[in-house]
C-alpha cells in the first residue's frame, strides 16, 4: 500500500531524489545539489543522470527504474516537456512527494497550462504530494532543496515561512538572516497546479508539535479554499502558534456595484482581512514588516500580555523618538521607583538619565549596559513586561561586550529584551558574531515598537456565539422558502422580528386613505417602498406631525419612479449606526458595524467580521470603528447600549449563517438610545 505524504516526508525524507541532477552549478538541478551536499542531508541521496554515472562526486543512476529504493522526495530539474514522463517513472517507482523545478507550465501558455494539469491527474492517481512546477525548492532543518538565492541555513525549532512566491522566499529569506532570524523550513508552491499555501497549512495542522515551530510566516497571492485556510490556520493558533503574513492581490479598482451599503463596502480586501482576523493572523503588506514581526515574536515568544515598557538606550534622541512612538501605539512607559533610579544611578556616570527611558550615554560598555538590564529586571519585574534596548556605534566601547551583555540579560533577566542596533556597518564584526551566537535584531526604533504592537494586539480567537433567546429559526426557514430578490417590507419585518430584532411601530401603506386608519402617536417618518435607495431619491419625510402633513408627504412620495406604497414609521430619535451582512464568494457572509445613514459610503467608519460572531468580536467591531466615542454619549447627548448592540450584531450573524442564501443585508440605520434601539430601516436580498 501507498504510504500518505505528510509534512514528514517534506522536512524530513529518508530519501532524496534529484532526476536531472548536474555537474554545471548554473543549471537548477547542480546548484540544487550543491545546496542540499553544503547542507549536509544525513538521509539516503540518490541522483539521476543518463549521461553520467557520477555527479558532484556522488554515484549516479541512469534512470529512476534503476534506483534501489522508493524515494521520499524527489525533485524533477529537467525540460519541461520531459517532466510528465519521469513524473510516471516516479509515480511507479512510489515516490510520496515530488518537487518540480522546471518553469515553462501554465505561467508562459495555455498549453503549459494544460501540460499542468496532465501532471496533476498523474499524481493525484498514484497519491503523490505535488508540489510546482516552476518552483524553486523547499528547504528544511534537514535538508535544502532549493536552487535560487543565497544558499539556505535552517535549524529545527526556527521560524516555518510558506510562499506562493519562490521570490518572496529569496528576498525575505535574505532580509531575515542579515538579522539573525533563523528558519526551521522555507516553502514554496510554484504554479500551485496541485498544492497551494492552503494545502501546506493543512500539513503543519495535522503535524503540529512534531517538525514545525511556532513562529509560521505567510506569503499569498492566490488564496483558494478560504473556508479550509481558515479551519487550520485558526487550528494552528488554537494550538499556539503565531502566524503572520501577507495576502497580495486583494485590492480592486473601482467601486463594486452592490444593491446594499454593506455589499458596496465589502471588498475582497475586506474580507481578507476579517478572515486573518478570524484565524489570529497578524496581517502586514510588506517583506520588513514580517520580518519585524518575526523578529519581536523571536524575542518575546508568544506571550501577548502586557504593555509596559521600560526603554534602555545609549543616546536621549532615539530614546525619546520610541517613547513617543509607544506612546502613540497604547504602550506606557512607566516611571521606575526611586530605589531604581538611585541603583541605575550609581552603575552610570554622571549626567546619564536613570529614570525611564534610561540614557546610558555613550560612555556605556558591556559592564555598565549589564549591570543596568539586571536592575530592571530585579526592580522592575512587575511594573515592566518588555525592556526595548537601543545602541548605536559610539566608538568607546567594545560592542561585542555589548552584545554579551545583551545576551545574558535576554537569558536571564526575566524580562524579554527586544534590542535595536543603529550602527549595522560599523558594529558588523559584534553584530555577525550576534547573530551566529542564534540572536536577532532590529534596525530601526519606530519599526521595532511597531512590530512590538502587533504582536501583542494580534486578533484573538474566540468562541462564535450559536444560539440567543428569541430567535426563531425554524420560523425564518418558513417565511424564506422559495423566496428571491428584495424582500417586501412587510417579510422583512416579519424575518427580523422572527430573529429577534427590535422594530419601531409602523404601518405598510398601499393607498392615500389608508393613512387615517394608523394608529400611533406623532411624529412619524414616511419611506417611500419600491426604490432600493430611498434617500437617494428623496424618499424619506421625517417629523410628520399631523394627518394634514402625512397627506402632503404621501403626494410627494408617490410621485417618485417606482413607487407602490409607504411605509409609516414612529420616528426614533438617537445615535445611528448600520449593521449589515454581505455573502461574500468562498468566504461566507460578513458581517458590518459603522457609522450610520446617509453617511455610511462617505465617511467609510466600518468594522468587518466573518460570520458567525462571538460576543468578543462584536464588542471589538463597535469598539474599534471612530465614532465610538459618539455610540458613548458626549456632551449631554444620549447614547446607545454596547451589550444591545452585540446582540443585535450575533443575531445579525446567526440569521446570515443560517440561510446562506441571503446575499445582502443592511439595517440602516439602526437608531435609538440607551437599551432603546431599533431596526428604523432594513433590506434584505435573497438568492
Amino acid at each position: 500500500m501507498r504510504r500518505t505524504a505528510n509534512l514528514q516526508t517534506l522536512l524530513e525524507p529518508a530519501t532524496i531524489v534529484i532526476v536531472g541532477a548536474s555537474d554545471d552549478t548554473s543549471k537548477p538541478g547542480g546548484k540544487l545539489l550543491r545546496n542540499i551536499l553544503q547542507r549536509g542531508y544525513e538521509g539516503q541521496l540518490r541522483l539521476v543522470n543518463p549521461k553520467a554515472s557520477e555527479v558532484q562526486g556522488i554515484c549516479a543512476y541512469p534512470s529512476v527504474d534503476a534506483l534501489p529504493e522508493s524515494p521520499d522526495l524527489a525533485f524533477i530539474a529537467i525540460p519541461a516537456q520531459f517532466v510528465r514522463q519521469e513524473l510516471c517513472n516516479l509515480a511507479r517507482k512510489g515516490a510520496r512527494a515530488v518537487v518540480v523545478l522546471s518553469a515553462g507550465f501554465g505561467e508562459v501558455s495555455a498549453e503549459g497550462k494544460e501540460e499542468e494539469r496532465q501532471l496533476v491527474e498523474i499524481a493525484d492517481a498514484h497519491g503523490i504530494l505535488l508540489i510546482g512546477p516552476n518552483c524553486s525548492g523547499i528547504v528544511s532543518h534537514a535538508h535544502a532543496g532549493k536552487f535560487s538565492g543565497l544558499p539556505p541555513r535552517s535549524r529545527k525549532g526556527g521560524i516555518d515561512f510558506l510562499s506562493g512566491s519562490g521570490a518572496t522566499v529569496d528576498f525575505l529569506y535574505e532580509l531575515a538572516t542579515s538579522r539573525g532570524l533563523e528558519f526551521n523550513s522555507l516553502l514554496n508552491v510554484g504554479n500551485s497546479a496541485q498544492t497551494g499555501v492552503t494545502d501546506l497549512l493543512r500539513l503543519y495542522d495535522e503535524a503540529q508539535g512534531e517538525e514545525s515551530s511556532l513562529v509560521k510566516l505567510l506569503y499569498i497571492e492566490v488564496l483558494t479554499r478560504p473556508k479550509q485556510f481558515l479551519q487550520h490556520a485558526r487550528n494552528l493558533s488554537l494550538k499556539g502558534c503565531v502566524l503572520a503574513g501577507i495576502k497580495s492581490g486583494s485590492t480592486e479598482a473601482g467601486t463594486r456595484a452592490a444593491a446594499s451599503h454593506t455589499g458596496a463596502m465589502a471588498t475582497n480586501d475586506v474580507a481578507v482581512q476579517a478572515l486573518f482576523g478570524k484565524a489570529g493572523i497578524i496581517r502586514v503588506t510588506s517583506r520588513p514588516d514580517l520580518v519585524d514581526v518575526a523578529t519581536a515574536l523571536t524575542c518575546v515568544g508568544t506571550r501577548r500580555n502586557g504593555r509596559r515598557v521600560a526603554v534602555v538606550s545609549d543616546a536621549g534622541g532615539p530614546a525619546v523618538v520610541l517613547a513617543d512612538e509607544l506612546n502613540r501605539l497604547g504602550f506606557s512607559v512607566p516611571a521606575f521607583s526611586d530605589r531604581t533610579r538611585d541603583r541605575i544611578a550609581h552603575v552610570l556616570p554622571p549626567g546619564a538619565a536613570s529614570g525611564n527611558p534610561v540614557d546610558c550615554l555613550p560612555t556605556r560598555n558591556g559592564e555598565s549596559l549589564g549591570n543596568v538590564l539586571g536592575i530592571i529586571a530585579e526592580e522592575e519585574s512587575e511594573s515592566v513586561d518588555y525592556i526595548l534596548f537601543i545602541d548605536g556605534d559610539s566608538g568607546l566601547a567594545d560592542n561585542w561586550e555589548i552584545c554579551r551583555a545583551l545576551m545574558h540579560a535576554q537569558d536571564n533577566g526575566g524580562i524579554p529584551v527586544l534590542p535595536c542596533f543603529l550602527s549595522p556597518v560599523s558594529a558588523a564584526d559584534a553584530l555577525t558574531r550576534f547573530r551566529e551566537a542564534g540572536r536577532c535584531y532590529f534596525e530601526d526604533e519606530v519599526c521595532m515598537a511597531r512590530a512590538l504592537a502587533r504582536v501583542v494586539n494580534r486578533p484573538v480567537i474566540s468562541e462564535p456565539t450559536v444560539r440567543v433567546e428569541g430567535y426563531r429559526r425554524e420560523q425564518i426557514a418558513s417565511l424564506l422558502a422559495g423566496r428571491t430578490g428584495v424582500l417586501s417590507p412587510d417579510l422583512t419585518q416579519q424575518v427580523l422580528k422572527s430573529a429577534g430584532m427590535r422594530l419601531p411601530e409602523q404601518a405598510l401603506i398601499g393607498y392615500r386613505d389608508a393613512l387615517e386608519t394608523v394608529q400611533m402617536p406623532y411624529p412619524w417618518v414616511m419611506k417611500v417602498v419600491g426604490p432600493l435607495h430611498k434617500s437617494d431619491v428623496g424618499g424619506v419625510r421625517m417629523g410628520i406631525e399631523s394627518l394634514s402633513e402625512a397627506h402632503t408627504g404621501w403626494d410627494h412620495l408617490m410621485s417618485i419612479s417606482g413607487a407602490s406604497g409607504c411605509l409609516v414609521q414612529r420616528m426614533v430619535s438617537g445615535p445611528e449606526v448600520i449593521i449589515g451582512a454581505h455573502r461574500e464568494d468562498e468566504y461566507g457572509h460578513l458581517i458590518a458595524f459603522g457609522l450610520g445613514g446617509i453617511y455610511t459610503e462617505v465617511l467609510k467608519d466600518m468594522q468587518f467580521r466573518l460570520a458567525p460572531l462571538s460576543a468578543v468580536e462584536a464588542e471589538q467591531m463597535i469598539r474599534n470603528i471612530r465614532a465610538f466615542p459618539l455610540l458613548s454619549g458626549v456632551r449631554g447627548q444620549p447614547g446607545m447600549d454596547i451589550d444591545v448592540l452585540i446582540e443585535m450584531l450575533i443575531r445579525t450573524a446567526l440569521l446570515v449563517s443560517d440561510f446562506p442564501s441571503i446575499r445582502e443585508m443592511d439595517l440602516n440605520p439602526v437608531k435609538g438610545s440607551g437599551a432603546e434601539l431599533y431596526a428604523v430601516d432594513a433590506r434584505i436580498i435573497v438568492d
